[in-house]
């Protein structure tokens, strides 16, 4: 990407420095995507900076620095106080800057108001897992942002997980399904192993098989391209142990409470997204 005077294309900076612009700053790194001397984060206080300090990364409380310094910019505030940094930033946003909001529920129509008409902004939602490198992520471009934005944020954020090019509209449905999806799946896990622990299995020992199966399962999906029916049905066979207990979970309800989950949690990401 282009510089403008003062500004260099490799470096990365994070106006905010809470733990989900921690997780991409340390993805970042650790693929090899940027130094970490070259990543720049600031907040008002030190207290999550430290986190960046030990990552290696420059820190500073100014955020118009890290507009000064660099030209690809996460703005990874909380959502309710971002208005007020982008008016803080906009005196030196330029054309060169790419802009990425991490801030859920804060639309690309917002950010683009508050900034000058030439800002490139683009919209990210992330998941917890980018904490280890394996999050669900999609992107969103602004009215200025084009394909060279949106595939060079790809390119970077492949260091932090999965990451999909999405219309905004699907933002909020990502919020139900890969943000709160993470807490379904614990639920799951949990319910799984307290199958075994009730059917005698030491709880240490159900909790990791449960969270393994998990894991391979995903990675067997993925990787093979394969529908989760198609699998389902690979390992029922007739009159055996997993067709047994899966007409227990249809009995519980499992398919329609889980795509009421889904939905109630996108409502409610909506809701929030108007307010």
């Amino acid at each position: 990407m282009a510089a403008a005077e003062g500004l260099s294309p490799r470096r990365i900076g994070f106006v905010g420095a809470g733990r989900m612009a921690e997780a991409i700053a340390r993805g970042l790194v650790r693929a090899g995507k940027v130094e970490a001397q070259n990543v720049l984060a600031s907040a008002p206080s030190n207290r999550n900076l430290c986190r960046f300090q030990a990552l290696g990364c420059q820190t500073t409380h100014n955020n118009q620095e890290v507009l000064q310094s660099c030209s690809l910019v996460f703005l990874a505030t909380k959502p309710h106080t971002l208005p007020a940094v982008l008016l803080e930033v906009a005196p030196v946003v330029t054309a060169e800057h790419i802009l990425v909001s991490v801030a859920a529920g804060v639309p690309l129509s917002t950010l683009e108001e508050l900034l000058p008409p030439s800002a490139r902004v683009l919209r990210i939602s992330p998941n917890l897992p980018c904490v280890v490198q394996e999050g669900a992520l999609v992107l969103a471009r602004g009215r200025r942002a084009g394909s060279s934005e949106a595939e060079l944020l790809q390119t970077l954020l492949a260091a932090c997980g999965q990451c999909e090019e999405v219309p905004e509209a699907y933002m909020d449905i990502h919020t139900g399904l890969g943000g709160s999806g993470v807490a379904f799946v614990c639920a799951f896990s949990e319910a799984l192993a307290e199958g075994a622990i009730k059917m005698g299995m030491p709880s240490d020992l159900a909790h990791r098989i449960a969270a393994q199966t998990l894991l391979g399962t995903a990675k067997l999906l993925l990787q093979e391209g394969r529908h989760p029916a198609q699998l389902r049905t690979d390992v029922c066979t007739p009159g055996g142990t997993t067709i047994h207990g899966l007409h227990a979970l249809e009995q519980g309800g499992l398919r329609a409470a889980t795509m009421s989950a889904v939905e109630a949690a996108t409502s409610r990401a909506k809701e929030l997204s108007r307010k």
